[in-house]
């Protein structure tokens, strides 16, 4: 008992007033130091509060700020995309990606230009262009912005045929949709730019609509398959018909020319004649005479001569012997 009564003096005597006063020193300056200090990531920017009051905005990197509360920062992520979804919701994404189990339907279905009901399912990805107004110029971004992307969207698929928004338009209804939707986001002044609008699905509702739909996009398919079928048969077909009309028609103006050279060297050779006829017309006889023998009897062996009285003996032709072209 005497030695515990030492010690807790022995503990008082060392407890004075200026050890108590350097100790309350040093925490002040590590809570000064720790509180002065903060970093930006690479895809952030910062919003920097003095006594609540915005004061600036900073970029990446560590930054200084009056320590104790007086000046706070908020990290903003402005270099990201952020997503909302609308009738589904991921729960694991990967390779395999699991969704959440759930009926969005109130977010999915929507009446379409013909009053007819159309299942759209669509995500939109956004990124914080101004920190200040992201922070400060709306209560709750997150509604804010889900409430807008599905009146716009619902906007276009209520002017459109609800075919057109199956099967047509839905490059129309993305790029609209993005353009509208950051119309509305500048005059609220939200701070944020879509850069992304994209429908995952457009159908119409499980059920006999769905199936009847299913049967005119399989006969779609059909009819563009059986195009494709006979666009393919006519290239295939067609060049071949035009190389053998070419082919005929090259043959025949060979052919006509061959005959018009003919017709023209025989024209030439008989004026040739006439020519030397008008010179010498006894002479040009006999010579023409005497060509028409050579041409007739050019082939002895297949002629025989008889007299035309038949008064001569008339030859025996063996019918056995072969004849040649020509011989009758």
């Amino acid at each position: 008992m005497a030695d515990d009564i030492i010690d807790l003096q022995a503990l008082q005597n060392k407890m004075n007033p200026r050890v108590i006063f350097i100790v309350v020193v040093v925490i002040f300056l590590l809570i000064a130091v720790f509180s002065s200090f903060y970093t930006v990531d690479q895809k952030e920017k910062a919003v920097v509060l003095r006594f609540g009051k915005y004061d600036r905005t900073t970029g990446p990197g560590l930054h200084f700020k009056l320590p104790f509360g007086i000046e706070s920062n908020y990290n903003v992520p402005t270099g990201r995309n952020l997503t909302e979804e609308f009738g589904f919701r991921t729960q694991q994404a990967g390779v395999v990606t699991t969704y959440a189990r759930g009926d969005y339907s109130k977010e999915s279905y929507m009446l379409s230009g013909d009053l007819n009901i159309a299942e759209v399912t669509y995500i939109i990805q956004y990124q914080i262009s101004d920190p200040k107004a992201w922070l400060f110029n709306v209560q709750d971004q997150g509604k804010t912005i889900r409430d807008i992307a599905q009146s716009v969207i619902n906007l276009m698929v209520g002017n459109l045929a609800v075919f057109d928004v199956v099967t047509t338009q839905r490059t129309l209804i993305e790029e609209r949709g993005k353009k509208k939707m950051n119309e509305f986001f500048e005059k609220y002044k939200l701070g944020i730019n879509v850069v992304t609008v994209k429908l995952q699905k457009t159908m119409y509702p499980k059920g006999a609509v769905q199936d009847a739909f299913e049967d005119v996009n399989k006969s779609i398919q059909d009819r563009i398959r059986l195009i494709n079928e006979g666009k393919e048969a006519f290239n295939k077909e067609i060049p071949r018909a035009r190389g053998e009309a070419k082919k005929t028609i090259q043959a025949a103006e060979g052919y006509a020319t061959e005959k018009v050279n003919k017709a023209k060297g025989d024209v030439a050779r008989f004026l040739a004649v006439l020519s030397e006829y008008k010179k010498s017309p006894k002479l040009t006889r006999i010579r023409l005479y005497y060509e028409m023998f050579e041409e007739v009897f050019k082939d002895p062996a297949s002629t025989d001569l008889i007299d035309k009285q038949l008064k001569n003996f008339i030859p025996f032709k063996s019918l056995n012997v072969p004849k040649k072209g020509g011989d009758q």
